[in-house]
């Protein structure tokens, strides 16, 4: 039997509210009928409802990494408050009379095999055919979107940013909803966060500084956009690049098989989550829900994004803390840089017990200065992520000199400190109210980030590992 447990629950359901609401069930008796199948892999019940009649609700574990649930509701909400209700109650302990899989479900289970058969003869099957004539079309505007791109850049450049006025952003907010004609959205959120750094109350230097970070990176975009599409258009295969970000700048939405296909999929895998964080990104007009998770099989720092855009986020499922080990039968990696992105489409959980910990700390840098060098290499590429995360082993955390330092066994030293124009908030303040065991020595995972007025790289902490527990500042 899939251990059912209050975090698993937690992780299914599309909102905090929808959480309140199926625990509200539990605590108001609302299930008439509670019963689980003789192997239990199937709990099922009744619940009463604003109707006459009863809402029938289940949650089938036949398939342990991908639960099945069905309510009678009409909620549009999946699953339901009524199945997180039921599966509620079953954590929590109330009693569930055994009795047998009621036909409409052994029926539904058989279908279901029928289809993961027929699913996986397709997938077997010879793999989908291009259409090359649409493709190449599709190249052609991306690159007549590039060469606006890049008429604007150099007109910026040209102009001054000292020059930049309310009229100059109403030009450039027009020109950024062109691009989304040439099929260039990736290229149109840039240069919409762009305009949005002057509607920033902040410094005007620091402004400039951070403008010109982002000009450069748009301009990197034009170039190696258009060398990469016209190589693109000259490959009779028409080849997407798994080595480089270069497509998903461009606006292309990875599929699950073409990643695949690629050899971008790693079987069997754990996952633990080290630190998540939710922000809103105005640039895509969306919430982002981000988790960082330690692969446990290579010690890779990987992150999970959840996009919700604004006009649609009340129907798409919030991500949230996860405390427990992942299984991931298939991990699906997206080409990237220090923290690729990656996802997943089933699931188990395990409990984060102590023999997990000694694996943790084997998979930490020991060597700040390597990690720097490491960094420094990857943002020399413009369009490579400036804030990369790192798990890192420490000495001894502490004040020097009114900084916040921390040292690794060879001495070398980073300075700790919150990254202002970060998304994560604030985090370093938390060390103050650490037991001093855990500032003598563990692993920290740490997000990179430069600081422009003494031009080096400070880090963020997100996360401390002390021997048997993740301590989150960010969560």
């Amino acid at each position: 039997m899939f251990k059912i447990t209050e975090e698993f629950i937690d992780s299914t359901a599309p909102n905090a509210s929808a959480i309140s609401n199926g625990w509200g069930l539990v605590k108001k008796s609302s299930f008439v009928k509670l019963n689980k199948s003789e192997d239990e892999t199937l709990i099922f019940g009744e619940c009463k409802g604003s109707g006459k009649s009863n809402y029938v609700t289940s949650v089938d574990f036949v398939k342990p990494e991908s639960p099945v649930y069905r309510c009678t509701c009409p909620s549009r909400q999946f699953p339901c408050k009524h199945c997180l209700g039921l599966m509620y109650a079953f954590a929590s302990g109330k009693p569930f009379e055994t009795a047998e899989v009621p036909e409409d479900i052994s029926s539904k289970r058989q279908k279901s095999e029928k289809r993961e058969e027929k699913k996986k003869e397709q997938a077997e099957s010879a793999p989908k055919k291009v259409n090359k004539s649409a493709l190449a079309k599709k190249i052609k505007a991306q690159l007549e979107g590039l060469n606006l791109l890049e008429k604007v850049t150099l007109s910026i450049a040209k102009a001054g940013i000292g020059t930049f006025n309310s009229k100059t952003a109403d030009t450039l907010n027009e020109q950024a909803k062109q691009l989304g004609n040439y099929y260039l959205p990736g290229a149109q959120i840039q240069l919409r966060a762009f305009i949005q750094l002057f509607n920033e109350e902040q410094n005007r230097e620091t402004v400039y500084g951070r403008a010109v970070e982002k000009l450069t990176t748009l301009y990197a975009l034009v170039k190696k956009g258009k060398e990469y599409l016209e190589k693109r258009l000259n490959d009779p295969q028409m080849q997407l690049d798994k080595t480089s970000t270069i497509d998903e700048w461009l606006g292309h939405a990875w599929q699950l098989s073409e990643l695949k296909e690629m050899g971008m999929a790693q079987e069997n895998v754990e996952l633990l989550q080290l630190s998540f964080n939710s922000y809103t990104d105005t640039a895509r007009n969306e919430f982002v829900d981000e988790g960082l998770w330690l692969n446990l099989s290579d010690g890779r720092i990987e992150t999970t994004k959840n996009f919700r855009p604004f006009k649609a986020a009340k129907f798409i499922k919030e991500d949230d803390s996860f405390y427990s080990v992942v299984s991931v039968k298939t991990l699906y990696i997206y080409p990237g840089d220090l923290n690729p992105r990656v996802r997943w489409e089933e699931m188990t959980v395990k409990d984060l017990s102590e023999e997990y910990f000694d694996k943790i700390h084997s998979f930490a840098g020991t060597s700040f200065a390597e990690a720097v060098k490491t960094v420094r290499n990857q943002i020399k590429n413009p369009l490579a992520d400036k804030n990369p995360v790192m798990l890192l082993k420490f000495t001894k955390i502490g004040m020097v000199e009114g900084l916040t330092i921390m040292e690794d066994a060879p001495g070398e030293r980073l300075i700790l400190e919150d990254n202002p124009f970060g998304n994560e908030l604030a985090s370093c303040h938390m060390l103050n109210i650490m037991e001093k065991e855990d500032l003598s020595g563990g692993s920290i995972l740490v997000r990179f980030h430069h600081n422009m007025d003494e031009r080096t790289l400070r880090v963020q902490p997100l996360s401390l590992v002390n021997k048997n527990s993740v301590i989150r500042f960010i969560y």
